[in-house]
């Protein structure tokens, strides 16, 4: 069975969004894809030639001047 959930890393742990169809102590493989971020969507769109590590940083700038 393959099922495929949002979770949230936090302390560690990694906290599904919403419970499993699992049974306790149940054993699974777990691959993790993580989302991109909002620069790595949108690179290339307005014609940006920077990296996405600049970008991230400029996006992080704005937002603590709003």
């Amino acid at each position: 069975m393959t099922i495929d959930v949002e979770a949230l890393y936090e302390n560690g742990m990694l906290k599904p969004r919403r419970p499993l169809p699992l049974q306790e102590k149940e054993w699974v493989r777990v691959t993790v894809h993580r989302d991109k971020t909002l620069a790595e969507q949108t690179a290339g769109m307005l014609g940006w030639k920077g990296d996405a590590a600049t970008s991230e940083r400029l996006l992080a700038e704005n937002e603590e001047e709003v």
